[in-house]
């Protein structure tokens, strides 16, 4: 598969995830670290766009970063990124504080994503491998 239709394939689910969190958000009973779990699912897919050949791995563990870098920021209080936290699109992308359980929401989200991505991958190959042979 071309890797412009992979991007776009990737896209779509990444537009679907982001859906999928300000809904989390809205409903009650939905548990807030589902949406924690969402937003590494998201931080993933969106690595994976811009790194469309990288190994899952590596793709894993610079989310993985990411997700955590962005959450121990949340410990530096200056008033500039008090300010840019109180703007909806700062508090969707920045967060509000730092919380262990988002580490442990974030490290659930990228592996379930990492595992997924990884038998997916595998049946896609296996398939395709498999018509090959059929065709000759």
């Amino acid at each position: 598969m071309p890797l412009k239709n992979l991007r776009i394939r990737y896209f779509i689910l990444f537009i679907l995830i982001i859906f999928l969190g300000i809904i989390s958000r809205k409903i009650d009973f939905v548990p807030l670290c589902f949406g924690d779990f969402l937003y590494a699912v998201m931080i993933y897919i969106l690595t994976r766009i811009f790194l469309i050949q990288h190994k899952p791995i590596q793709i894993a563990i610079l989310s993985l970063l990411i997700c955590y870098g962005i959450e121990f920021f949340q410990l530096y209080q200056a008033d500039w990124i008090i300010a840019v936290r109180k703007t909806l699109l700062g508090r969707y992308v920045l967060g509000q504080g730092f919380l262990w359980t988002d580490i442990i929401a974030y490290t659930f989200g990228i592996t379930f994503t990492f595992i997924t991505e990884k038998i997916i991958l595998k049946n896609y190959i296996y398939e395709t491998r498999f018509r090959i042979k059929q065709q000759k």
